[in-house]
């Protein structure tokens, strides 16, 4: 009898696991985007590629027209590689299970639609940075940490130099970002 159970056990086991498996992979839902990237851009700046790259546009052009210094531009395209990768998330973490978008910015930052925007999420993180007196006389990876809370005030520092690799390929790149609302 006991064997028997193990089986039926086992069995109904095979099955959910073969139900999970053979699941349509969950999209992750589409939010209309604010900003296009139009015209070329890299294949690849390093490990950047892709999507990661126009974010990446989208996250320089949201800095610029918001008058802010290059350094303070590398610093939002540096925050987006160590909070997303340079993805739009439509998830968080333990830490932050409301995280959302480029700068896995939590509910308090606003409306998830806005989170979920490439563009509007990079000005949520600049209007912040810009409020940071004295920012000029930080690291780069501080600067970041003060606006975000991470837990780790040096997370952001392994991507300095890969956001200055993307934004010198960007700006060499024959694109430019568009703003469709």
């Amino acid at each position: 009898m006991r064997g028997l159970v193990l089986g039926l056990a086992g069995l109904a086991a095979v099955v959910v696991l073969a139900s999970l498996a053979l699941r349509p992979p969950v999209e992750e839902p589409v939010v209309p985007q604010s900003a296009v990237v139009e015209g070329e851009l890299p294949r690849a700046v390093g490990e950047w590629r892709g999507e990661q790259l126009e974010n990446a546009a989208i996250v320089v052009q949201a800095g610029r027209d918001m008058g802010l210094s290059e350094r303070d531009v590398r610093i939002g395209v540096m925050t987006a590689m160590g909070e997303s990768s340079l993805r739009v998330l439509d998830r968080g973490d333990r830490a932050g299970p409301d995280s959302r978008g480029l700068f896995q910015q939590r509910d308090p930052w606003g409306p998830y639609e806005v989170r979920m925007d490439a563009y509007a999420s990079a000005v949520l993180f600049y209007r912040q940075l810009a409020e940071l007196e004295g920012r000029d006389g930080l690291a780069p990876t501080r600067v970041a940490h003060a606006v975000q809370i991470n837990r780790d005030p040096d997370h952001y520092a392994r991507w300095w130099d890969d956001a200055g690799e993307v934004v010198a390929a960007l700006d060499a790149a024959p694109h430019e970002v568009v703003r469709t609302s």
